[in-house]
């Protein structure tokens, strides 16, 4: 039986999406592979619809990359409102609990300790988070309570900002995969005993991309008005970012045309004299540029683990 052709383009990249506020992420993904008529397409971390900012979207053999850059660091900026907690932790949600205390700069100062380094944290009643195979957003959207387990995450950096009023401070946090902004701003409130949630955020970082990488919604949806079809894709590819950019914190390996070919077979090459590499889990190889193979380097071999074609 004839194997069905895939529809689209067989293009691969990262586009470093700039995210704009009242945009899913799904949402964004899904006009992104539309505009770019690329076969697949996926994003490293989810945004929420009310924050903003980075939102690195892979296209093609670039999306066998994401696990990559959703292992990175991450950089928020995020203002937080005193006096209330919301059942989503942010403005979206309905206000569950109030005070009318309020934070010194002294007291924020004197917690933010607490939050760095690798912490406990519950993550939100509203979070994509798995309960007996359910996201803990539909149990709750039904109304259902869910006990929710704490999870280590790691903190790596948490700053104060600015205070533009009393009721309201902003943080930059610098953090490990699955941490939850909402979480921290919630958790704040409550050891501060004035209660807290999210009233704006914006994700300005995700290893290894960064601010020069942004790209506007605004510039992409623009380009909707072109109607020539190939200027139209040479415009948007032009915005891509080489798929092994994303690799750009792994050991990088160049390789010759004959090992590249070896490689896409799933051969590993041998790795001989002074100047080979020293064994690492994951590394990755390219040829003049382009990446081949994501693999390991041992024994004096590197071992593809999955190759690049486009």
């Amino acid at each position: 039986m004839a194997r069905r052709r895939k529809k689209g383009r067989a293009i691969s990249g990262w586009l470093i999406l700039d995210k704009p506020v009242d945009y899913g992420s799904t949402e964004a993904v899904s006009k992104v592979r539309w505009l770019f008529k690329a076969q697949r397409a996926g994003h490293a971390g989810t945004l929420d619809p009310l924050a903003s900012g980075m939102l690195p979207i892979a296209l093609g053999d670039a999306t066998k990359t994401v696990p990559y850059v959703m292992d990175g660091r991450k950089i928020y900026r995020f203002t937080v409102q005193w006096g209330e907690e919301r059942t989503t932790d942010d403005l979206e949600g309905e206000v569950s609990q109030t005070s009318s205390e309020r934070p010194s700069e002294a007291d924020i100062l004197a917690l933010l300790p607490r939050y760095r380094g690798v912490i406990e944290q519950v993550p939100p009643q509203f979070s994509a988070v798995r309960i007996d195979g359910n996201r803990a957003y539909d149990l709750a959207r039904e109304g259902e309570a869910v006990i929710i387990p704490s999870r280590e995450v790691e903190i790596h950096r948490l700053d104060l900002v600015a205070l533009p009023d009393a009721d309201s401070a902003i943080f930059e946090v610098e953090c490990g995969k699955g941490t939850y902004v909402r979480s921290l701003a919630r958790d704040m409130g409550r050891d501060l005993d004035c209660y807290g949630h999210v009233a704006d955020l914006r994700r300005t970082y995700v290893a290894p991309f960064g601010q020069n990488d942004l790209v506007p919604m605004e510039d992409i949806l623009a380009l909707e008005e072109v109607e020539d079809d190939e200027e139209r894709l040479a415009a948007l590819d032009a915005f891509l970012i080489d798929t092994g950019e994303a690799l750009a914190l792994l050991p990088h390996l160049p390789v010759s045309e004959q090992q590249a070919q070896r490689l896409l077979c799933g051969n590993p090459i041998l790795l001989r004299g002074r100047d080979a590499p020293l064994p690492a889990d994951e590394a990755y190889a390219t040829v003049n540029g382009r990446l081949v193979a994501i693999g390991e380097i041992a024994q004096g071999e590197f071992r593809p683990r999955r190759v690049f074609s486009a």
